[in-house]
């Protein structure tokens, strides 16, 4: 087994995120035909708000982004508006649309060692966020994986919105 998939079986598994260019179309096919409930109304984002960083930066970026839990795990929509981001990129590149990451969670307090173990394994940052609930670094992981690798560092007020969430 090598490095990056000893790391990333330590970890929880959480959540599939798909870039979608239209999420409507995507919500009306996953809840209607494929009978997945419980997505809200997507919401507005803007990087900004969010403080969140991308290739070390914080730029203007938007999107639409909608995410229910089903199965275990949860499945997050991203559209894509306006600016730069790691979506963005990924709907430039694959303008069908797709999975462009994988996210596996754990406590916060483990976070900088897992982060800094991908870190010294030579897998690039692309974007990052430190929100209340969760630290969070995307990892370029396309030549190994195929998707971007989402690292949540869930802080104590995080596991509380997650239990929420699936509920919901």
């Amino acid at each position: 087994m090598n490095d990056i998939n000893k790391t990333i079986a330590e970890l929880e598994f959480a959540q599939i995120g798909w870039v979608v260019p239209d999420i409507y179309v995507a919500l009306k096919f996953l809840s209607g035909v494929m009978g997945i409930a419980g997505f809200p109304e997507p919401e507005h984002v803007r990087a900004q708000d969010l403080d969140m960083h991308y290739h070390g930066t914080v730029v203007a970026g938007e999107w639409l982004t909608t995410q229910t839990f089903n199965g275990g795990s949860f499945i997050e929509l991203v559209q894509p508006l306006s600016g730069q981001s790691m979506f963005h990129d990924y709907l430039e590149k694959y303008p069908a649309g797709g999975t462009q990451h994988l996210a596996f969670r754990l406590p916060v307090s483990d976070f900088e060692k897992v982060t800094s173990n991908l870190r010294e394994q030579g897998y690039a940052v692309i974007s990052e966020v430190d929100h209340p609930i969760a630290r969070m670094i995307f990892f370029d992981t396309y030549q190994t994986l195929g998707v971007a690798i989402e690292i949540m560092g869930i802080t104590p007020e995080g596991w509380e919105a997650i239990e929420k969430m699936k509920t919901q």
